[in-house]
């Protein structure tokens, strides 16, 4: 019989061991050279080198240990009924459950004790915290994780983790000292620990909302009208299957409207595939012409002196249909790790501009009038004296206008690192305070499938290069939202604006027409535009054979079109760059961290001179 392979040998017995630990007969392992997962029954843990190295022996039973733990001792039901919808809380709740669970195997054996450091080890040479030279890039998951595991198991934190706990430590102690040494009472108990992480979550101020207290107290001291505005924000609660109003009344009525936002959400993905397919039966089939909507370039032939050598490989694209959508899940949940702090301070501008547009969409009443409905505040002085009649009152109609706003960002390949994160954090918190207001948002982003023009570039190599080609590169148009898409559904989506490779080549002039047409073909009655972008527009295949300033002058062009012709209003910011020189309504930031700023306070300034 020939003698059994040393590294499948290993695989049967952590097989075993994991079976042993998670009471689960069925259980299934096996290496992997990716990233280490558990789905159902099956685990991945890395694979180590054939000679089975005592450190990478350790790693893969510190995973498979991990898993199996998991299995046991965690219930995913519980914890996703219990689970906040902000991605930060989501990150540091999931991370305090991991903590629990494995300080629960970790206390009752020293072997797997072992391995589980060593599987952290492995964990933290990836993780941003141990690269952090800031308190802004300290993930606040893996801090609080580890403070979490220290508590539990009495196990100070790996030293290569020392200096990044080290930037946030005192303020997490601080704020939710108390709470993490209250975690080792429900350490036996999923529900009550789960109570507990809540409170620590909310004395940290990372739940949804953190800054509706501040909204509500400056709500109360407007006085008059809070009692008729706040029939209205019952009223958004109970459409808003996102629950983006308060969040006290949120966490009351999440369980008893889970049936119900499940409902919604099939009967939203019926109508959205429903809306895909009349899409795809007006634009044809493929190879027809538009794979993208390229019909406003042929109607302002008239005065564009533009052209595309060919629009065959062009493409408009949802945003999850670029990447899985566990691959969309772990890009989010980096975005909104790297911008926690930025995260609050965007998130109180962006409740002083739902303020501003509440106040303009606030009901007003004349009163004491002959006729309407009947005004019950004043009943008290016909019981005192049966001589007054009765007096009635009118409502008075707003001129708040239906609107939609249009959130174009150049996903250009100079946007990478922190600007893009800005971008994607803010239209974000935009999108989601518009939304509370009544007014419809679509976030569109704009970049090129490929660097150097791609199969446009080699359709026309192979052509023999005619001269004047004109624009000589692939466009990729990203949906990151649809404009009737609820924000809870289309929020991930904006982490696919982290990933590598996405950010290339940007040519403004057609985006700004195709984000325009989308526009048009709207019912609302005022339509914004808002293009968020850091230069002119760049395209090295497209200006390699046409005049250097190809692309700026049909970008110009476009501009001055809707400026001029169009009853959209268009609005810039330029980051870093200065867009005033083609904007007529345009605004310069030097530093990214101003974005979420001035985007609010740009819309802000649009909707007072409207009131």
């Amino acid at each position: 019989m020939a003698e059994q392979n040393p590294l499948e040998a290993f695989r049967q017995v952590l097989a075993g061991a994991a079976r042993a630990m998670a009471h689960e007969a069925e259980l299934e392992l096996s290496f992997t050279a990716d990233a280490p997962s558990a789905s159902f029954n099956q685990l991945r843990v890395p694979m180590p080198a054939r000679g089975l190295p005592a450190a990478q022996v350790a790693e893969a039973r510190g995973f498979a240990d991990g898993f199996a733990l998991r299995m046991r001792h965690h219930d995913p039901a519980l914890h996703a009924r219990n689970a906040p919808q902000e991605a930060v809380a989501r990150a540091v709740f999931d991370a305090v459950e991991t903590a629990r669970v494995e300080a629960l195997g970790s206390r009752a054996m020293e072997g797997v004790r072992a391995n589980l450091s060593h599987a952290l080890d492995m964990r933290l040479k990836s993780d941003p915290l141990t690269r952090a030279r800031s308190r802004e890039e300290v993930p606040l998951s893996s801090a609080i994780g580890l403070m979490a595991r220290e508590r539990l198991t009495g196990e100070a934190p790996p030293a290569i983790a020392e200096h990044g706990l080290s930037l946030v430590r005192d303020w997490i102690e601080e704020k939710a000292g108390k709470d993490l040494d209250a975690l080792a009472m429900a350490l036996d108990d999923q529900a009550a620990f789960a109570r507990l992480t809540a409170r620590l979550l909310e004395d940290l101020q990372l739940v949804d909302g953190q800054v509706e207290p501040e909204q509500a107290e400056e709500e109360g001291e407007e006085g008059e009208g809070e009692d008729q505005s706040e029939g209205e924000e019952g009223e958004d609660e109970s459409q808003d299957s996102g629950g983006h109003s308060d969040s006290e009344m949120e966490s009351r009525a999440e369980t008893e409207q889970d049936g119900e936002e499940q409902g919604e959400s099939r009967q939203t993905q019926e109508e959205e595939s429903a809306e895909r397919d009349a899409d795809l039966g007006e634009d044809g089939e493929e190879g027809m012409k538009p794979v993208r909507p390229n019909r406003p370039l042929s109607e302002h032939d008239r005065f564009l002196e533009y052209k595309a050598y060919t629009t065959r490989f062009d493409e408009v694209v949802e945003a999850g249909e670029l990447c899985d959508e566990d691959e969309l899940t772990r890009l989010r949940s980096y975005l909104d790790q790297q911008l926690v702090h930025l995260q609050g301070a965007v998130t109180k501008l962006a409740n002083r501009l739902q303020r501003r547009l509440m106040a303009q969409q606030n009901r007003s009443w004349d009163f004491d009038q002959e006729e309407g409905l009947l005004d019950a505040a004043r009943l008290a002085r016909v019981v005192i004296n049966p001589a007054h009649s009765l007096s009635y009152k009118i409502e008075r109609e707003t001129d708040f206008r239906d609107t939609i706003v249009t959130l174009l960002i150049d996903n250009s390949g100079s946007m990478r690192g922190r600007p893009i994160s800005i971008a994607a954090i803010s239209a974000d918190i935009l999108a989601r305070t518009l939304e509370r207001c009544g007014v419809k948002v679509e976030i569109l982003g704009f970049t090129t499938r490929a660097w150097k023009g791609g199969q446009s570039r080699e359709a026309w190599l192979g052509a023999g290069r005619p001269a004047a080609p004109g624009r000589l590169n692939d466009l990729r148009h990203i949906v990151y939202k649809r404009a009737d898409e609820p924000w809870r559904r289309a929020r991930k989506n904006l982490g696919l604006m982290m990933r590598e490779g996405l950010l290339k080549e940007n040519i403004d002039g057609e985006a700004l027409l195709w984000a325009h047409n989308r526009l048009i073909g709207r019912h609302e009655e005022r339509r914004i535009l808002m293009v968020i972008s850091d230069g002119a527009p760049v395209d090295d295949s497209t200006l390699s054979v046409n005049s250097g300033s190809y692309l700026e002058k049909h970008l110009r062009q476009v501009i001055h079109w809707i400026e001029t012709k169009s009853s959209v209003e268009l609005i810039a910011i330029g980051i870093g760059h200065d867009v005033t020189r083609y904007y007529a309504r345009a605004v310069t930031i030097m530093d990214a961290e101003q974005l979420g700023g001035t985007m609010v306070e740009q819309l802000a300034a649009l909707f007072d001179e409207a009131a």
